[in-house]
């Protein structure tokens, strides 16, 4: 089969910086083991540019493909432009198949095959024995009710199967890197870069996060394989950074301390970027000169809050004394350390966020990044903010990056403020501006200069943007009420496809699958 793996434009500053540019890793993964099943795959990456929705369209169109797989790393901020590029392919290749993939459709697949009728299947959960499955089904002609993971239409309306088993095994799929062009990728101040991953899960009951939940269990690569496949691209295809997808690699000791002998033991002059708890910084004490000698450079550690009645709301399992000694103890290493600072919860004052910045200054970060809290569905978060009023209507700034949830006692341009004055603070002080001056470690050199230059961009385009162009909307509707308003405008936009292209998607699945 003729598959076209489609990476969608996402509206984040991200897609609009020259020459920082990741690969997308989950089409990746999908995508090998579709190669290996003998089809003819293909990625087109609209991220690269990025592309115009109309040329990403065009080149669809003129690639013919049987079966379009969309998948996005935004989730729910990429689900608008995956729907509106969906639609258009649609009508001009009305008889192939279009699949949609990741977070968000797999738990809005209801409302999704509700709403959009040139959705053919979802695949929910991991994606790479599912998908096989899926189009090994199309190819033969075979009843998609068979395979678990899957969402379609079935008796006019939205019909899930049984959720799949998660992969046991995670070196039994590999990645599709000759999907891509190696020259066309980087990060960290024009390196070549690719993202990868040597385990999915997390074994925390943080209620904000949706890793347990989508991924259930923890599960980590073999460590001397995946060693192998970076010690391959590095010297194959000159990749220098490795930025690791996992939220917590780190959360199994031995196979993780494993990973690290075996990178070192192969010698690469590398960089490795990731994120980790700070206990297990605190942890691994003893043995964090093999983080640094097996190329780390930086470790963005999730402290959201130095609240410890919101840390127990959240459910974080963290404790400030522990965040302030992994930072410690990765500097006396020569490991940057980033510290993600969390505002939008409900209670929130001037006073907190006051106090959280002089925290955040006493624990001395070497970066800093701060977010908004978002209510996403597949969080616990989202039922203990399902009744609070949603300001950010629009769902591709649901990116952690924007303010969604209206707050008790502060307005969002407050906020707003707030959030400016704390990111500019702690990266101008003077013991932050020392260490830009100057660093013992030409690497670690590089890379402070390097977030200097790109936060100072993404600093003042964020200011523009929320004074000229956000929409922020206090209208009385809830995060309950929101998800429903989604559904219902999708709803409205799919009333503009004529019926009988509505019952043709189902029966065109139909066709394709035989049954």
């Amino acid at each position: 089969m003729r598959i076209l793996l489609i990476n969608v434009p996402h509206p984040a500053i991200g897609s609009r910086i020259p020459r920082e540019q990741l690969p997308p890793l989950g089409l990746l993964a999908v995508g090998g083991p579709l190669i290996d099943e003998g089809h003819e795959v293909t990625l087109l990456d609209g991220e690269l540019g990025p592309m115009a929705i109309e040329d990403l369209v065009e080149a669809t169109v003129r690639h013919a493909p049987d079966a379009v797989l969309f998948g996005h790393s935004g989730s729910s901020s990429g689900h608008p432009i995956i729907a509106d590029v969906a639609r258009r392919i649609h009508a001009r290749l009305p008889k192939a198949a279009i699949i949609y993939g990741g977070v968000h459709p797999t738990y809005f697949w209801r409302e999704i095959l509700a709403a959009e009728p040139w959705v053919h299947v979802i695949v929910r959960g991991e994606g790479e024995e599912t998908a096989r499955r899926l189009i090994a089904a199309l190819v033969r002609g075979e009843d998609l009710a068979a395979i678990p993971g899957l969402a379609f239409r079935r008796g006019g309306g939205p019909f899930a199967t049984p959720a799949a088993p998660v992969i046991q095994t995670l070196d039994d799929y590999r990645v599709g890197w000759e999907l891509i062009d190696h020259r066309r990728y980087s990060y960290w101040g024009g390196k070549r870069a690719v993202v990868i991953q040597f385990s999915r899960g997390c074994p925390h009951l943080c209620n904000y996060c949706g890793q347990r939940g989508f991924w259930t269990r923890w599960r980590h690569r073999d460590p001397e394989k995946l060693a192998d496949e970076i010690a391959w691209l590095h010297r194959e295809h000159g990749v220098e950074v490795f930025n690791f997808a996992d939220e917590n690699p780190s959360a199994g000791r031995r196979p993780w301390l494993a990973f690290l002998k075996a990178i070192i033991a192969r010698n690469l002059d590398i960089t490795l970027v990731g994120s980790t708890r700070a206990g297990d910084i605190v942890r691994d004490r003893n043995e964090l000169h093999l983080y640094k000698q097996a190329g780390f450079e930086r470790f963005l550690m999730g402290m959201e809050t130095t609240d410890e009645p919101t840390l127990k709301l959240i459910r974080k399992g963290a404790a400030p004394s522990v965040d302030r000694e992994a930072i410690r103890l990765l500097r006396q290493h020569g490991i940057l350390s980033m510290a993600t600072w969390v505002a939008g919860f409900d209670e929130q004052t001037d006073r907190d966020f006051w106090q959280g910045l002089r925290q955040l200054i006493d624990y001395d970060p070497d970066q800093v990044q701060l977010l908004y809290v978002t209510p996403h569905r597949w969080t616990p978060y989202y039922r203990l903010a399902e009744n609070r009023e949603v300001i950010q209507p629009d769902l591709t700034r649901w990116d952690y990056k924007h303010q969604i949830l209206s707050m008790k006692r502060m307005p969002a341009w407050r906020v707003f403020l707030w959030v400016k004055i704390m990111e500019v603070t702690c990266q101008v002080r003077p013991r932050a501006l020392r260490r830009l001056m100057w660093r013992r470690d030409a690497k670690i050199r590089h890379a402070t200069r390097w977030y200097y230059r790109m936060g100072r961009r993404v600093w003042f385009h964020e200011i523009l943007s929320f004074v000229f162009r956000d929409r922020r909307v206090l209208d009385g509707r809830t995060v309950r009420d929101h998800m429903g308003a989604v559904q219902d405008h999708e709803e409205e936009a799919s009333a503009v496809v004529p019926r009988a292209v509505r019952r043709q998607s189902e029966a065109g699945l139909t066709r394709l699958i035989g049954g």
